[in-house]
């Protein structure tokens, strides 16, 4: 009996989830720069017990950097610019105590996703999404991770991104369970949201804070521009769902240092079971 307990146990093991754009590096940001942020930034991800951190705007010497500070983790991903270190990545870190990385790709949100740097539609910066395939050392399950980051001014290229991010997420995981986290740059009253969570397509996603177990904690916005508080009042950073996975909490973490944040964006965390 004890042994089938122990069992159940493992098998409804919580992973936390986690999607954090890092702010950039740079240094035109003074004090709230990349230096006197990423020590708290890594002391979030350590202290929440992150599991599948999904990162954005992050050059690579801050890669560099969260490795450094999470010792625990590797990650999977490129630079946008050229598919190999140039320009922000959407990457995705990982804590290899817990999750053994099977394999991953990158595809750019554009006409022409399998070319490093093609940017498109209406976009003013170039986009990608980093996907990895996991399977859990504690519970022997396997699942899928997407991480992106959609353009911040064209209308057009959101619309077109989140069509294409689901057309993606089929292809790619199938029936098997996934986390979709990222910097959508979209509200859900916003249109890209609306087409991700559209209850009429058959592909599309579930926004893990519409269906956690316990009430949201936390700020309901994720954006502060490093003013004193969240700028608006419906966030822009998600974590979205597929295929079988439970919620058990949703948060957007607002710790502040001395009256400063990790940066300028909030993370939004997730305990999930699958």
């Amino acid at each position: 009996m004890l042994m089938i307990i122990c069992a159940n146990a493992f098998a409804q093991a919580p992973l936390n989830v986690m999607t954090f754009n890092i702010r950039y590096n740079n240094p035109g940001d003074s004090l709230n720069a990349w230096p006197y942020r990423k020590d708290n930034a890594a002391s979030q991800v350590l202290f929440h017990q992150t599991n599948l951190l999904g990162v954005q705007e992050a050059l690579h010497d801050q890669m560099e950097d969260l490795l450094q500070r999470l010792p625990a983790f590797k990650y999977f991903g490129v630079g946008r610019d050229d598919g190999k270190t140039a320009g922000e990545y959407s990457a995705i870190f990982y804590d290899t105590t817990r999750l053994l990385w099977i394999k991953g790709a990158t595809f750019w949100l554009s006409q022409t996703p399998e070319v490093p740097g093609s940017k498109g539609w209406d976009a003013d910066i170039t986009r990608l999404v980093t996907w990895c395939l996991f399977k859990d050392r504690l519970t022997n399950k396997t699942f899928y991770a997407f991480n992106t980051h959609f353009d911040h001014r064209g209308q057009q290229a959101r619309a077109e991104s989140a069509k294409l991010l689901l057309q993606k997420v089929k292809e790619i995981a199938g029936s098997t369970p996934a986390f979709i986290t990222g910097d959508f740059n979209a509200r859900p009253s916003d249109e890209p949201i609306k087409i991700i969570t559209d209850s009429n397509n058959p592909n599309r996603l579930t926004d893990s804070k519409a269906i956690s177990e316990t009430p949201h904690y936390g700020p309901q916005g994720t954006f502060t521009g490093f003013k004193e508080k969240e700028l608006g009042n419906e966030p822009i950073d998600h974590i979205f769902i597929r295929n079988g996975v439970q919620v058990l909490q949703h948060a957007t973490l607002s710790q502040t240092w001395q009256g400063r944040f990790s940066s300028d964006h909030f993370p939004v965390f997730a305990r999930v079971v699958i």
